[in-house]
């Protein structure tokens, strides 16, 4: 008995010494793990000089791989427990850590990057992973189901395509749609029939994107709020710009190759329009002087027919037109440079620019 209780307690002892000797293995592969970690990111760290994080709080891993696969032309997307990249962080002495580390809470995605700010935050706002809604997600836009067979059999689905409002019909053993319908709008929120009906469907109505919490730039913090850029209003913006820029070259005859067509043609029309007032004529401006004379003439037939009207001149319609037909044609010609569009392809080298 004693020879037995002796055997268990030494067993007892190595079990122990055992579960001892790989909690240490663990704690020893744990802090080399760490430790490699940390090198890695301070690598990134002295690669990069724009650290974008991202909140993966509620991203499915499925769509977050989609999108990380999306983003990964930018740049390398790791995702790093927080004490541990501030760890890192604080090694390579990056400027602007403090304010960084208000942003390292909950679970997040780092972006190691030489891109601008701005346009990895375009880029995030455009990459959107598809998934099935569930019961209480809210509806981004319009919803439809097509129509056509579903490959559902008849029976208790039937009622929630009446609930839902769907027109069906059984055909070849399995639930038809008989016509495309609506079934939520934006803001809608989505019910749990329709949330299982879209499933059954294959339809992924919900858009998962990454949300940008922070990006720093070689020392410069943006908060989300400061990347957030009204692209319609900035192609105005530039668009105006532009057209005044253009304007005022012409003005100031700036002897550029794009501006000369211009300053000449506009010159040339000026010159055209005073010929025509002063009554010089020439070949190429007889025309315009005689329609500016004819325009006198009509008016002041006008005016004589007013205060005589029993001389009997038929003019009262005429003139008046004749003078705005000829201001109207001036003001044309006079606008037509005036009312150039910058092309698109204008455009979209400008704004290019901005993001090297």
């Amino acid at each position: 008995m004693k020879g037995s209780t002796k055997a268990s307690m030494l067993k007892a002892l190595q079990l122990v010494k055992s579960k001892e000797s790989t909690k240490k293995e663990r704690v020893r592969k744990a802090i080399v793990e760490k430790s490699r970690v940390v090198e890695e990111i301070k690598q990134y760290l002295s690669k990069y000089g724009v650290i974008a994080i991202f909140d993966l709080e509620g991203i499915p891993s499925s769509q977050y791989k989609k999108i990380k696969s999306e983003l990964e032309r930018y740049g390398p997307i790791k995702v790093y427990k927080n004490n541990v990249f501030l760890r890192a962080a604080k090694d390579v002495g990056i400027p602007g850590i403090d304010e960084l580390a208000q942003y390292l809470t909950g679970v997040n995605a780092f972006l190691f990057t030489e891109a601008n700010p701005y346009e990895v935050a375009l880029k995030v706002e455009k990459v959107v992973a598809p998934k099935f809604a569930k019961p209480g997600d809210k509806a981004e836009s319009d919803i439809y189901v097509p129509e056509g067979p579903t490959g559902i059999p008849p029976g208790p689905m039937l009622s929630v395509f009446g609930k839902l409002k769907i027109r069906t019909q059984v055909r070849e053993g399995i639930i038809w749609i008989a016509k495309e319908t609506k079934v939520a709008g934006p803001g809608d929120e989505i019910s749990s029939d329709l949330a299982s009906l879209l499933r059954k469907l294959g339809i992924k109505p919900i858009m998962v994107r990454l949300k940008i919490k922070a990006v720093w730039d070689r020392g410069k913090l943006y908060s989300a709020e400061d990347l957030r850029i009204d692209v319609e209003s900035f192609k105005g913006d530039v668009l105006q710009a532009v057209a005044a820029a253009r304007e005022v070259a012409v003005e100031a005859a700036m002897p550029l190759p794009d501006i000369m067509p211009l300053i000449i043609s506009r010159a040339y029309r000026r010159a055209e329009m005073l010929a025509a007032e002063a009554g010089f004529v020439t070949p190429s401006t007889a025309e315009s002087v005689f329609r500016v004379a004819v325009g006198r003439a009509m008016a002041l037939a006008v005016e004589v027919v007013k205060r005589e009207p029993e001389i009997g001149i038929e003019v009262a319609v005429q003139a008046p037109q004749l003078q705005q037909e000829t201001k109207a044609e001036e003001k044309k010609e006079e606008e037509e440079e005036e009312e150039k569009e910058v092309s698109e392809e204008e455009i979209a080298e400008g704004i290019g620019s901005l993001f090297g």
